[in-house]
This record gives C-alpha cells, structure tokens and sequence, in this order.
C-alpha cells in the first residue's frame, strides 16, 4: 500500500508532519528519502513539534543524530548523508531499545545497522511544491499509513493519478 500526495507549500509539508505525528504507533521507525533540499528535515521538524517537542530542533547534518524526549520514550533524528559506511554507526551509542520514534534521513547509507523501517516517505521538489509518497514497510507501517490517508487536514494533498 502507498499514498500520493502533493504538497504545494511549507504548510502542507507542516501538516504532514502532524498527521505523521498524530497517528506515530507505540515504536516506530521512518525512513526520510529525498535529494538535497526536498524536504526530509521540514518533516521531521514538524513530525516532532507535533509530538510536544519544544525549543530548537536542529538538523541533524553534523551531529548525525539528535535525541529528543517525547510521551513515551525519545525520538532519535538521524541523517545519515555524511557517514562513509555503516561500521560508522557503532560510533553514535545508539539503543533500539531506548527509541520511541525513529527519523532516518538517507537510510539508505546505514546497511542493515539501524532498524527495519515501518514507513517509508520519499520526497521530492515538483514545480513549486514537494511530491510524496509513503509506502509500508511493515505491518506496523501498513496501520500507520491508513490512519495517515484517512487524516482530514491531509484530504486536500492526496494526488490522483
């Protein structure tokens, strides 16, 4: 299962992000795709201030992970577009068993070191907006992707083909 939507600007990257955030299973793990520039931190930005998180909510790009706490857990922000192999991750301390909520920007780079995703969204510039897609990658994901497709406030951005 997969959905489409079209996100002509800044708020409806927003509101995906929040409808993300509203429907977050109890565990979670989100693999952001996307080139340069298409929106992968936009959401988890607004994925995390929807689930409570207050105060600067940085990119991970130099520091490769932030750590945040949120209802139940932390939620771990990773971009990965600087790490060279994925021996590299043994390095961060990171703990499948510490994370709520997992945000993987260039997944792709981590080999099979980090946890299976749950839902995958791919991200790229179209015109003047954004174009997604998000596609199951577990059961888990699969639930979490209906309750994203029924979410009112995203109705509006789901692209018809």
């Amino acid at each position: 299962m997969s959905v489409r939507l079209f996100l002509p600007d800044a708020a409806a990257t927003d509101a995906l992000g929040a409808a993300l955030a509203a429907s977050v299973p109890a565990r979670a793990v989100l693999h952001l795709h996307g080139d340069l520039g298409a929106g992968k931190s936009t959401v988890a930005r607004a994925l995390l201030r929807a689930l409570g998180v207050t105060g600067p909510v940085r990119s991970p790009t130099y520091t490769l992970v932030e750590r945040y706490p949120v209802a139940g857990g932390d939620a771990l922000h990773l971009d990965l577009y600087r790490i060279g192999d994925p021996g590299e991750l043994e390095f961060l301390g990171l703990d499948a068993a510490d994370a709520r909520l997992w945000l993987v920007e260039w997944p792709e780079r981590s080999g099979p070191a980090l946890p299976s995703p749950d839902l995958h969204l791919f991200l790229a510039l179209d015109g003047g907006g954004r174009s997604a897609r998000l596609t199951a990658g577990s059961s888990n994901g699969e639930a979490w992707l209906q309750t994203v497709e029924r979410h009112r406030k995203l109705q509006s951005f789901v692209a018809v083909d």
